[in-house]
């Protein structure tokens, strides 16, 4: 008599076990992802703007001269640009030695508010100004069209700040960009209180 050897293999059953275990693993971690993916853009876009403002600072300080950081919509804001509050770019330019609105910005370097940056709210004044020794100022002729700078002002024991609070639908948190009046700039969660032991905290 012939003898049938077992064939070695997974079973009809077996392989529908495996794919719905499979599928049941990837639904629970698509969520999941989606939060990350969000989160991510939050971060890349609260990075691109504390460089933008920390840029904007230097250069007023290195030039010796008032300097403008604005959001603007202008994807070649080389070639002029207007300042809008939730602008997906940045802009710097040093402000004109004329006060009284006659002359224009020149600009001296831009970007993107990071590469993922669609759908990301930005919640902040369009322009703030540095002086020559990298204080936030207020200037009424800036130079710029679409906004003017307004520094902070308050009391207590806290300085004051101009802050940037960037936001997107699906992500686990906000980030703040603080700008303190003597030009300082922190990142910082706005649900978060400082202290010494959390310096991530606003």
């Amino acid at each position: 008599m012939r003898r049938f050897e077992r064939q070695s293999g997974f079973s009809l059953i077996e392989v529908a076990v495996a794919i719905t275990i499979f599928a049941i693993l990837v639904a629970m971690t698509v969520p999941s992802m989606k939060t990350w993916i969000a989160n991510a853009r939050v971060r890349a876009v609260a990075d691109a703007l504390q460089n933008g403002v920390r840029m904007a600072q230097a250069e007023s300080m290195r030039r010796s001269r008032q300097v403008v950081f604005a959001l603007t919509n202008s994807t070649t804001p080389q070639n002029g640009f207007t300042a809008a509050q939730s602008g997906t770019y940045w802009a710097i330019a040093y402000i004109p030695a004329m006060t009284d609105g006659s002359d224009t910005a020149t600009y001296i370097q831009g970007g993107v508010l990071g590469s993922e940056s669609a759908n990301v709210q930005i919640n902040g004044p369009a322009e703030i100004c540095f002086n020559s020794v990298g204080r936030l100022i207020t200037n009424a002729a800036t130079g710029v069209a679409g906004g003017t700078c307004t520094a902070p002002v308050g009391a207590g024991p806290n300085p004051p700040t101009s802050n940037y609070d960037v936001s997107l639908t699906g992500a686990e948190y906000t980030l703040r960009v603080e700008v303190g009046l003597g030009g300082q700039v922190h990142m910082c969660y706005p649900t978060q209180t400082l202290t010494n032991a959390n310096t991530y905290g606003c």
